[in-house]
């Protein structure tokens, strides 16, 4: 899903999603994918298992 969809879903705002990715703390392949474009989409299973890791 986009980044816009991912912070309507998580709570979290588009910035912060941009942050976690930007700084490692969300993996790509695990968290997020890029596009062929660079375009980011945020993967809602990998979303849901870092949660689950923060516990």
């Amino acid at each position: 899903m986009t980044v816009a969809l991912a912070a309507a879903i998580t709570g979290l705002t588009q910035k912060a999603i941009r942050r976690k990715i930007e700084e490692g703390k969300w993996i790509e392949g695990r968290e997020y994918r890029r596009s062929p474009d660079g375009g980011i989409f945020i993967a809602l299973k990998g979303y849901q298992e870092w949660i689950e890791r923060q516990r």
